[in-house]
Order: structure tokens, then C-alpha cells, then sequence
């Protein structure tokens, strides 16, 4: 009789004794004789085929036996020899199966030989697998040595024998093999043995990955058909929850093999078995560690992309997840609701099953917006852009979930930010209204198409005829009245009469007139006195109007003769009603999509560089549909280019690329116009800053992309093409901008430029003429090593700027003055000697000036004012070319003299040289040089400018005789300009300047000096040091526009360490409350800067005089913001409370006590603060210090740790306050009250109170305080109790 062999848990059950006719090994190989026996298998092989496993199967099994001995290719030839067998069997079984005469010795023959070929293979696989794991690790970090090379060509020839190992499985799993069992019953052992080795596989942390994807495949399909022919369902089911348990990266797996078992192998009910598993996991148990809830989370995300419609009629048991406390779970429950959503039910085939469960899972997605959670709104966020970039979500939706992604831009998590924005951004890209969502464009139309409506429905209801009433119905709305009259006239007599008429009533109505017209003729035959009527005896098609010929046509007859003109109207009307619906419903998300982007352009300037980003995606979305206010994002992103995030600064530049600088057209020269009236837009009435901004995105292109619209912006300027002159400026401004990547474009035509806008008709538009010396001055960028580029003063280009200056200068042109400054700009950064250019420029329009007087005896104050401006301009000009151009020029010839002599003394050096020392005394020979120039000779007697400054002084100091605004505005600057020169100058006018800005009403003129001032403080600091105070005082000027000028000026000189931060900074804090918002944010702003330079470089604590002022409460709140260490809060403290000595109202006590309050009290603020005790001790009497104070202990008592000390310690501090405040100082801290309340066995304390301990030795070396605590410590304390 023929053994049974029974697949055995464990692999060394077979070597014990088993039960009747069950195979036992005989014959344990040792290590040694295993290579002769495997020889032996190999030729049994090759001889009787995969039977010979019956005979040689102790020889494998010896193998795995000794696989921690064997050598690896021992291991190798037995694995290659297995697989033989198994394949061999995959050939030979489907000829026997399908022999209905094979003999039952046969039968188990083959099967013992499948089952043991397949427990070894699969044992095999399993210890090569676990070998190959170890080594991997042991290995990994090898640099090249042999040994991990050999171990690595191990490993990568198990990765090939991996998948042919498992396909052999399959090849043989796939027959129908369960024929071989008695009644088909596979035994459980042998599903286990193969499945438990796939799952072995699976575990292999290098499944994931690409190279992985074959392997991966066939361990799916091995485990598909184990699902399906042998019973592995629920198996898979638990072994799936149990890998998404402990292994997290196998979501991914897990998911794509549960999606391939339900559609490849059609067991779709393992996708229901999974997901009930997942659904009965209770939160507590998910709440655990290691519970794989981000496992579960990911693979249902992933299996709702691949079978989202075998998910639905099981979704229902993860909805219980969405009230549990899992975020990852209400996550991934979203995912599935919204995969569903977009991939199954979307589109207008749905029957009302369908439409039932989309509602019901778009509601339950709205109601996750307002998850508790910040992950969870950001990835339901993310689940609609998902639906909407799907086109999926319904019509009659878009307006509430617009609402709502509108309000979580508000949201305090970015995450939730981000996705809203991204959402807003495909609602509008994906919009099913129109491609120009602007609620202006739209409003005309909708009110004409309103209109129209109105007028189709007047006119239908005007010719609406009476409705055609049937004789049927007429008969149905009387006869429930007419048979109660008859019932109460005529009461049957008898019972045979009564049950005629019960017949009667139980009769159908008909269906046309003609039955009802039987059915009134039968019952009146109860009424014998009423006559019948004609009017109910028509036909069955007839109307009854018909029955009188001599009555008149009646309303219903031409309601029947006219209906075919009233189906039109009403087709007419439907049409209309429809067109009228949809334009509001485009008008309504055009509005929202207006809201969204006051507030998204709000957060271009966030910190975080995500948002910027997705910010700016947004503004250039609603550019493209044109959405009204759209442009102002546009706008005001421009000055991101200077970030120095270059993240940031690249998405504005490809923002700007896609909406301006990517033009369309057929040809180069089709596209160049495009280009050039895309940037006209934005360059007309664009501000200086807006087009240095453009300027710098320009600069980011190639050469090459600009060169084709350079001929279409000489035409545009030069007028051969109409256009306005906004588009000439902008024209001529876009060439400058080219001239920066290529000199040429401008220079090769400077005749052209100087014909077009400076020649005799330069006074007719003096902007043009500005915007083309702009244009020419960024020739000038291009200084090379060598000699710097200058024209002739004779070139035409001095020519006409002189002319123009001169005749300018007496016409009242409010253009004028910004021309002037550019060409002054542009002769003394172009021309040959330009101080004899500017010499004659002065002489000339004096003349001209006096000229005018002598024509008309009375001086023009405008004229005299712009006279003065130009004096003051070439003034400061003339000091900034002797400072750069001059000292760049002799640093220049110095350097070509040095390196001559150096060749021609190759052999000779110094020591002095090769320190550089002889370079920088001659450095500091030519600084002196040129301060010599400017202290002594630019302001002498022979010197045209000296004359003019007499005339500033007087100006400036007759405010009542020369009262005309401008006049004083340009002798102000003028003067200031003056003082630039050199310090003698500065120092003897200073005091006329400060009274000017103190004393003048026009609020121009205290604006421009405070910027003078501010310029001469970086030049001369030591003699403007004495003025500090007086520059912080325009801190309160009445005039909105001072006050922002002098913030702005003051930020700039103490952020750059040219005022030091002293107590007048707290009037900047005053701002901080400013009526005016932007001044507010400057001053904001002004704190945030000094506080992260404060950070990084130390500032020693100034002392400076308390000042008293309004309330500081407002802007407490701000300042305390940037205390953020125990450090800072417990010197903070000491500070705050010895102010308490010196305040000497109420009002200052209360503030101090409220500002204490205000700090985030930490443990040892709490101990610096009772070691203060003294100092506000006599003060707690009064409610407004009392009650911050004790605000604190409530404060503390919150946040205090479980420590018995530290909790004592507040408790008694508190009742102390108490004490004091309801029993007075001097009451609590009596020297009877010190002898009741010491503890026995303490002796009388003699000089120091009992409340107040002497700080130990160790506070004398205390930590040193860091910057941000100095800086933070003295601001505060000088205005806080204020």
C-alpha cells in the first residue's frame, strides 16, 4: 500500500514517528554527503522525471535540515532542482487529470509527489529568503570590499530565482489539481505551506520598489489563485489586516493584490471581507501604538483608486470611523468617498439610487470642512480639487462649497490654506459658467436678459387664454355638491330605489365626456323635475361650445385655435428662464471668486513660502479669466522679485513669463507685437518701483527674446505705428530696459532718441523726455574695467538736455522738476566734464530768469523755486561724481600706474608693498583729496554755486515773506542739498533746517526735510547726533503723510546702525495705534526688524529719562509678543518692578501692574517678583495694582507642575496680596504680627524681613543676558508705564 505524505507544521515533524501508512524520514543526510546525494537526484531527474522526488525527498529535506550549515550552493543546486520538479509536474499532471482511468495508487502517487515537491520548494524559498535579508544588512554599509561583493551577487541571483521559483507555483497551483485529494478537499496544511511563503515574500522591505514589480506581480497571482480555487478567502482576509498591521509599507501592496484577487480573479467578496475587518477595528484600538491606523488609512486610499465600485456596497461599515477619533481614519474614509464620487458616481446617467448616494456623500464630505482636525479639512480640501478637476461635482453645488473653501482661507493651520487656495483655483479653472468671470461684464447682460424675461412673461399672461375646461371635469368638480343636494332634496323612499343609487355611486367616472354625459343622464333620473340639459348630452369629442352655433366664439375655443403659437412662447419662455439662471448662477461665483481674492492677496507677503506660492498660482488664474480686481494681485506680488527667496522670486517670474512674456502669434514678428502690448499694459502709469521691479524680470530673459520686439518698440516710439503717448513712454522705457542686456539698442540710435524727444518739441512732453534719459542712463551700466564710457560735451544729447532745462525753467510745467533731476543725473554720469556742462546750465537759466524779471518787474516764485531745484540738484550731483566717478577714476590710473611700474621693477618689491599698505594710503590720500575739494573749492567765492547759497539761506529763514508752498519746498531741498558738500556747511545751517521742520505749516516741507535730514545723519552722524530727539518728534506730527515719512526714515537709519535705539523709540511704539493703517503696519513692521537684528548682533541697554504719554495698553500686547525666554521675563520683572519707586500717580502704578500681568510668568519671574516685594508692597491698596497682580497667581496656579514647592510657594505669595490688599501694609507686616506668625523654635529676625531673603552670592554671576533680552528689557521699561 502507498504511503501518505501529510504536510507538517513544522518542518522536523517528519522525522518522528508517524501514523499508519504516514511518510516518515529514514535517512537525515549529513552536511558532508549532501553534494554526492544531490548528484544522485540530478540523475534520478533526468531519468524518471519529477517522480524521483518520492524516492530522493530525505536528500532535500536534509538540505533544509541543515540550511544554516549548508553552502550556499548547495542551497542554490537543490532550489534549481526543485524547480525542475515542479515544473516537470506542471507538465505531465494535465494529461493524467484529465484521464478518467487513473488507478488510485496512481492518484496518491502524484499527489504525494505535488505535495512534497511544493513543501520543499516553498520551505527552500522561505530560508533563502531570511538568508538573503540578513545578509543584506550585514552588508549594506560595505564599501567595496570582496566580501560584500561576492554576498551581493548572492543576493541578485536570489532576485532572479525569486520570480521563477513562483512562477512555477503558479504553472502548477493553475491545474486543476484538487482532483488528486479524495472528494476534492484540499487539505489546509498544504494551503497554508504555499500561502505562508508568498506572505514571507511579501514581507521583503525591497518589495515596494520598481525593480521589485515582477516579483511583486506573481506573489499577487500565486495568492489569487489560492483565493480562488482553494479556499484562501477569508485566510487573505485576516493575513491582509495582519501585514497592514506590522507593516506599514505594504499599503500600497496590500491594496493593488485585494483590487487584482476582485477583478482579474472575480472574488470581489475579499474586497467586502476586508473592509469589514478594518470597519469593526473599535478607536481605542486604532488609538494604540502600532495599531497600523496609517497603514489601514493608506490602503483604503489606494484600493478606492483601483476598485471604487466594488467599495460601495460595503462603504457603509466605514462611515462608523468618521465619528471616531482617528484623523488618519476619517481621512482616508474621505478619500474613498470622494474616489467614489469622481470615478463611479459622476455624470447624468445616474438613476436615483445613485443620486441618493452622491448627495449623501457630498454632505458628508461639506460636514469634514469643518473637521476638528487641520489634516483632515486640508485632505477633504484636497478630495474636492480632486472632484472638481474631475468635473464631477453637481451644478447645484458649486455655490456652497465655494462658500465654504472661501471661509477656510481664514483657517489658522497653512496646510488648510494652501489646499483652499489650490481648491479656489481649479473651481475657476474648471468652471462650467464662462471664461471671463467678471461680475461687471456680467451685470449689463443679466439685467438685459431679465428684462427680457419680464417681457415674455407680460406678454404670455396677457394673451394666455382661458383654460379649456372638459365636460369631465367640469362634472368631477360638481358632483360631491350636486349629490349631497340631491340626497338632501330626494331621500330614497325604498329599499329598492337605495340600492339603484348605491349602484350608481359605485360606478367609474369615464374618461371622456360622453360617459360622463351617461353617467349624469342615468342619475338625473332621481331628479324628475330637473330637465336635462343639453350642455351634457355632446359627443365625445365635442366641445361643448360646439353645441350652440349661435353663442359667441368663447376664450377656450381660442385657447384650441391658438395653441400651436403658445407651445413656441412657452419653449420661448423655458429657454429664456434657463439663460437668466445661469447668468446669475455665473454673476454669484464671479462675486465669490472676488472675495477670495481680497483675501488671497493679503497673503503674497506671508512668511510662509508655500502659501506665496500658492498665492501667486491664484492671482495668475484669475488673470487669465479675466476676474475683476484680478490685476491688483498682479500687481502686488511685482515686488516679490527682490525676495530673497528664490523660490519666491522664480514663481513670480514664471507667473509673470505666462501671463506677459509668453506671447502667441503665426510669426517672430506676430509674437514681438504681442510681447510689446502685453508689457505697454503693464508699464502705463506704472510707478518707479513697479518698473524697476519689471525691469528685473526682464533682465531673467534671454537676449535673444527680447531682440524681436526691439524693432516694434522704435516704431511704436518714433510714432510710424499710432499710438497714445502713455504707449510711447512705455515704449521708450522697454527700450531701456533691452539697452541693460545690450548697449547697443540704444546707443546705435541716440540720434533717433534725442530727434523724437528731446528736440524742439521737449517742452510739449516733458515725460517722454524723462522716461527717454531713464532710457538712456542704463546705457551706463555697462562700465568695464577699463576707461569708463563718456560722450563729448559737445554730443547732441548735452545739447538738447541744456536747451530743455533752460527753456523749462520759466514755464509752469509740473512735469518739469522730475525731468530736470534725471538729466542732471544723466550729464554727470555720461558726459566729459559735466561740472562745466551744469556751470553754463546754471549761468544760462539765471539769465533767462532775469530776463523775466526785467520783462516783468515782479520775480516768478515758480520759476525762482525750479531755479533752485536745479541748483540744489547739481549741487548733490556734483558731490556724488567727485566721491564715485573722480575716486573710481583715480583709483583706476593708480592702479595702471602701479602695474607698470610693477613690469618695469618685475625684480624689486617691498615689504610695504606686499602688505598692501602702500595701496591703502593712497586710498586714504584721495578720500582726503576729495574732501579737500568739496570743503574748500566747490563752495568758494569764484565757484558759481556760492552764489545761490545765500539766497537758500534767505528763503529759508523768511518763511513769511517768501510764503509761496513750492518756493519753499525747493529752497528747503535745495539748501539740504547744500549741506551735503561738507561738514562746515552742515554744521552752520543745521539749526535753520531743524527750525524749518519744526515751525513750517506746509506738511511737503517738514516731509522733505525729514528725508534731508535723515540723508545728512548717514553723511555727518556725529553732528547731527545732538538732533536725535528732534527727529523723533515729528513721531506725532498732526499730518498723516509726516508721521509715515518720518517712521520710514527712522527705520532705515536705526536698522542700519546709524541711530542708536535709545528711549525716544517708544513714540514709534505710539504708531503702533496709529489711525492710519499703513503707518501702523510700518511701525509694526519696525519692531519685527529691530527685534530679529536685536537677535543677531548684541546692542548694549542705553539709560535714558522716563517720559510720561498716553495709555500703552493698546500696543502692550505687540511688544510682550517678542518675550520669549525665562531670561528675558525674569529681567523683565526686576526692571518693572523697580519702576514702581519712581512712578508717582496712580495712573503709572495701575500700567506697571498691568504691563507685569501681561508677561508670560514663568517660575522664576515668580521668585524675581516676590524678591521685589519692596518695591510695590505700599501699593496693592489700590484695586488696579491688586488685581493684574493676583491675574498672575490665577495665571500660574494654571500652569504650575505637580510639585508641592513650587504650588506652596504661589499659594502663599497669594494670600500675602490678599493680606495687604484688605488690611493694609502696615497691618500685615507689624512686628506683632511677625512674633504670631514665626513658627516656633525660630528666633527674632533682626534686620532682614521675613518676606524679602538677600539674593545669594550666585546672582552676582548670573548668566549674561542675551541680546534679544537687553533689547526687549530697556524698550519695554521705558514707555510701559507710560
Amino acid at each position: 500500500v502507498m504511503w501518505d505524505f501529510l504536510v507538517p507544521v513544522c518542518v522536523s515533524d517528519l522525522v518522528k514517528t508517524g501514523g499508519i501508512n504516514q511518510y516518515v524520514v529514514q535517512d537525515v543526510v549529513s552536511p558532508k554527503q549532501l553534494p554526492s546525494h544531490l548528484n544522485g537526484f540530478k540523475a534520478a531527474l533526468r531519468s524518471q522525471g519529477p517522480l524521483c522526488i518520492l524516492e530522493h525527498f530525505d536528500t532535500c529535506y536534509s538540505v533544509l535540515k541543515h540550511c544554516h550549515t549548508v553552502d550556499l550552493n548547495v542551497k542554490e543546486d537543490t532550489l534549481e532542482l526543485l524547480i525542475q520538479v515542479v515544473s516537470g509536474l506542471s507538465v505531465s499532471l494535465p494529461a493524467l487529470l484529465l484521464n478518467a482511468s487513473l488507478s488510485a495508487p496512481d492518484r496518491k502517487e502524484q499527489l504525494n509527489a505535488v505535495k512534497m515537491s511544493v513543501f520543499l520548494l516553498c520551505k527552500l524559498a522561505e530560508i533563502i529568503e531570511s538568508d538573503s535579508y540578513r545578509q543584506s544588512i550585514v552588508t549594506a554599509p560595505s564599501k567595496g570590499s570582496k566580501k560584500g561583493k561576492a554576498a551581493g551577487e548572492g543576493l541578485l541571483q536570489w532576485d532572479s530565482e525569486r520570480e521563477t521559483v513562483l512562477q512555477a507555483l503558479i504553472q502548477l497551483l493553475q491545474l486543476d489539481i484538487r482532483s488528486l485529494w479524495s472528494l476534492s478537499l484540499v487539505e489546509e496544511e498544504f494551503i497554508s505551506c504555499v500561502t505562508c511563503c508568498c506572505y514571507k515574500l511579501l514581507e521583503n522591505p525591497t518589495i515596494n520598489h520598481v525593480k521589485s514589480k515582477s516579483t511583486r506581480d506573481a506573489i499577487i497571482h500565486l495568492l489569487g489563485v489560492q483565493v480562488k480555487k482553494y479556499n484562501h478567502l477569508l485566510g487573505a482576509s485576516v493575513k491582509v489586516i495582519q501585514l497592514l498591521q506590522h507593516l506599514e509599507q505594504l499599503s500600497s501592496v496590500c491594496a493593488q493584490a485585494v483590487a487584482v484577487w476582485s477583478t482579474e480573479y472575480g472574488v470581489k467578496a475579499i474586497v467586502g471581507e476586508v473592509m469589514r475587518e478594518i470597519g469593526q477595528k473599535s478607536s481605542e484600538e486604532l488609538a494604540r501604538e502600532g495599531s497600523g491606523v496609517k497603514a489601514f488609512s493608506s490602503f483604503l486610499s489606494e484600493l478606492a483608486t483601483l476598485v471604487p465600485d466594488i467599495m460601495i456596497p460595503n462603504i457603509s461599515v466605514l462611515l462608523t470611523h468618521l465619528e471616531g477619533e482617528s484623523p488618519s481614519m476619517r481621512v482616508a474614509v474621505c478619500e474613498v468617498l470622494g474616489e467614489v464620487l469622481v470615478k463611479v458616481l459622476s455624470g447624468d446617467g445616474l438613476d436615483e439610487s445613485g443620486k441618493a448616494d452622491r448627495d449623501r456623500f457630498m454632505d458628508t464630505l461639506q460636514e469634514h470642512l469643518h473637521d476638528v482636525h487641520s489634516h483632515v479639512r486640508s485632505r477633504v480640501l484636497q478630495v474636492y480639487t480632486r472632484i472638481v478637476n474631475s468635473k464631477a461635482l453637481p451644478l447645484n453645488r458649486y455655490s456652497e462649497v465655494m462658500g465654504l473653501t472661501v471661509g477656510r482661507l481664514m483657517d489658522k493651520s497653512v496646510n488648510v490654506v494652501k489646499s483652499a487656495i489650490q481648491l479656489l483655483a481649479a473651481f475657476i479653472a474648471h468652471n462650467p459658467y464662462s471664461c471671463k468671470l467678471s461680475s461687471a461684464d456680467l451685470k449689463t447682460p443679466l439685467e438685459k436678459e431679465t428684462a427680457r424675461l419680464r417681457e415674455l412673461r407680460e406678454k404670455l399672461q396677457a394673451n394666455a387664454p382661458v383654460a379649456v375646461i372638459k365636460a369631465s371635469e367640469l362634472w368631477a368638480a360638481m358632483e360631491p355638491e350636486l349629490l349631497l343636494t340631491v340626497r338632501a332634496e330626494l331621500e330614497p323612499t325604498s329599499d329598492g330605489e337605495r340600492e339603484q343609487r348605491q349602484e350608481e355611486e359605485a360606478e367609474e367616472e369615464g374618461a371622456d365626456d360622453h360617459a360622463t354625459a351617461v353617467q349624469i343622464k342615468t342619475s338625473s333620473n332621481l331628479i324628475s323635475s330637473v330637465p336635462m340639459c343639453s350642455f351634457f348630452s355632446a359627443g365625445p369629442d365635442q366641445d361643448v361650445s360646439e353645441n350652440r352655433e349661435d353663442l359667441p366664439l368663447t376664450p377656450q375655443k381660442e385657447g384650441v385655435e391658438g395653441g400651436g403659437k403658445d407651445g413656441v412662447e412657452d419653449s420661448e419662455l423655458k429657454k429664456q428662464e434657463m439663460l437668466v439662471q445661469y447668468l446669475r448662477d455665473t454673476e454669484s461665483f464671479a462675486l465669490q471668486v472676488e472675495a477670495a481674492i481680497a483675501v488671497i492677496n493679503s497673503m503674497l507677503y506671508w512668511k510662509t513660502t508655500s502659501v506665496v506660492q500658492e498665492a501667486v498660482q491664484f492671482c495668475v488664474t484669475v488673470c487669465e479669466f479675466s476676474v475683476a480686481n484680478s490685476l491688483t494681485g498682479v500687481r502686488k506680488m511685482l515686488p516679490l522679485v527682490w525676495s530673497t527667496d528664490a523660490t519666491i522670486k522664480d514663481a513670480v517670474v514664471q507667473a509673470y513669463r505666462r501671463l506677459y512674456l509668453n506671447p502667441q502669434g503665426d510669426s517672430t514678428r506676430a509674437k514681438a507685437q504681442t510681447l510689446v502690448d502685453s508689457l505697454s499694459e503693464l508699464m502705463v502709469d506704472a510707478s518707479l518701483g513697479t518698473i524697476q521691479c519689471l525691469e528685473e524680470i526682464v533682465s531673467v530673459l534671454p537676449f535673444s527674446g527680447i531682440l524681436p520686439m526691439v524693432q516694434v518698440l522704435w516704431e511704436r516710439f518714433t510714432g510710424k505705428r499710432e499710438t497714445s503717448s502713455l504707449h510711447r513712454r512705455a515704449a521708450v522705457l522697454l527700450l531701456g530696459m533691452a539697452a541693460r542686456a545690450e548697449r547697443e539698442v540704444v546707443l546705435s540710435n541716440l540720434d533717433t532718441l534725442c530727434s523724437v524727444a528731446l528736440a524742439e518739441k521737449v517742452t510739449e512732453d516733458f515725460l517722454l523726455a524723462r522716461d527717454s534719459v531713464i532710457t538712456v542712463c542704463n546705457i551706463t551700466d555697462h562700465q568695464a574695467k577699463g576707461a569708463p564710457f563718456r560722450l563729448p560735451q559737445d554730443h547732441q544729447l548735452f545739447t538738447c538736455l541744456t536747451r530743455a532745462i533752460a527753456e523749462g525753467v520759466v514755464m509752469e510745467d509740473p512735469h518739469w522738476q522730475s525731468f530736470m533731476e534725471q538729466a542732471v543725473r544723466l550729464i554727470y554720469f555720461l558726459a566729459e566734464s559735466p561740472d562745466q556742462i551744469c556751470s553754463c546750465l546754471l549761468q544760462r537759466c539765471s539769465r533767462l530768469l532775469l530776463d523775466q524779471i526785467a520783462e516783468v518787474p515782479a520775480v516768478s516764485c515758480l520759476s525762482l523755486a525750479q531755479l533752485l531745484s536745479l541748483c540744489g540738484c547739481v549741487a548733490f550731483w556734483q558731490v556724488s561724481h567727485l566721491e564715485r566717478s573722480v575716486s573710481s577714476e583715480l583709483r583706476r590710473r593708480r592702479g595702471e600706474t602701479e602695474e607698470r611700474e610693477e613690469k618695469a621693477k618685475a625684480n624689486e618689491s617691498s615689504v610695504e608693498e606686499e602688505l598692501g599698505l602702500m595701496g591703502a594710503s593712497a586710498d586714504d590720500t584721495e578720500a582726503e583729496l576729495i574732501r579737500k575739494i568739496c570743503e574748500t573749492e566747490l563752495l568758494a567765492d569764484e565757484n558759481l554755486l556760492c552764489s545761490f547759497l545765500p539766497l537758500l539761506v534767505r528763503v529759508c529763514s523768511s518763511p513769511g515773506r517768501y510764503s509761496h508752498p513750492q518756493l519753499t519746498a525747493a529752497a528747503c531741498l535745495a539748501l539740504s542739498q547744500f549741506m551735503m558738500i561738507s561738514p562746515s556747511v552742515c554744521e552752520e545751517h543745521i539749526r535753520l533746517l531743524f527750525t524749518v521742520l519744526e515751525r513750517s505749516s506746509l506738511p511737503i516741507v517738514r516731509a522733505n526735510a525729514i528725508i534731508a535730514l535723515g540723508d545728512l545723519t548717514v553723511r555727518f552722524p556725529n553732528i547731527l547726533e545732538p538732533w536725535t530727539q528732534n527727529l523723533y518728534t515729528r513721531l506725532s506730527d498732526e499730518n498723516p503723510s509726516v508721521r509715515q515719512t518720518a517712521v520710514t526714515v527712522l527705520t532705515q537709519l536705526v536698522l542700519k546702525d546709524v541711530l542708536k535705539v535709545k528711549g525716544h523709540v517708544s513714540e514709534v511704539a505710539v504708531l503702533l495705534i496709529d489711525p492710519q493703517t499703513h503707518i501702523a503696519n510700518l511701525a509694526l513692521n519696525f519692531f519685527n526688524e529691530l527685534a530679529s537684528k536685536v537677535q543677531s548682533r548684541g546692542v548694549i541697554s542705553p539709560i535714558v529719562e522716563l517720559k510720561c504719554g498716553p495709555d500703552h495698553r493698546p500696543w502692550s500686547w505687540q511688544l510682550f509678543s517678542y518675550i520669549t525666554k525665562e531670561r528675558q521675563t525674569e529681567s523683565l520683572v526686576e526692571k518693572l518692578c523697580q519702576r514702581f519707586r519712581t512712578a508717582k500717580t496712580e495712573r503709572q502704578w495701575c500700567d506697571l501692574a498691568v504691563s507685569l500681568s501681561l508677561l508670560s510668568m514663568c517660575e522664576r519671574g515668580l521668585k524675581r517678583l516676590q524678591e521685589c516685594w519692596e518695591c510695590y508692597s505700599d501699593k496693592l491698596t489700590e484695586t488696579g495694582v491688586y488685581q493684574p497682580l493676583l491675574s498672575i497667581t490665577a495665571k500660574l496656579r494654571r500652569g504650575a507642575k505637580p510639585q508641592l514647592k513650587v504650588l506652596t510657594g504661589i499659594l502663599e505669595f497669594e494670600k500675602r496680596l490678599t493680606a495687604v490688599h484688605t488690611r493694609g501694609l502696615e497691618n500685615v507686616e507689624s512686628p506683632e504680627m511677625e512674633e504670631e506668625n514665626r513658627p516656633e523654635g525660630t528666633g527674632p529676625s533682626q534686620n532682614t524681613p521675613p518676606h524679602t531673603p538677600l539674593p545669594n552670592k550666585a546672582r552676582v554671576s548670573r548668566p549674561r543676558r542675551g541680546p534679544h533680552t537687553l533689547f526687549l528689557s530697556w524698550i519695554l521699561v521705558h514707555f510701559l508705564c507710560q
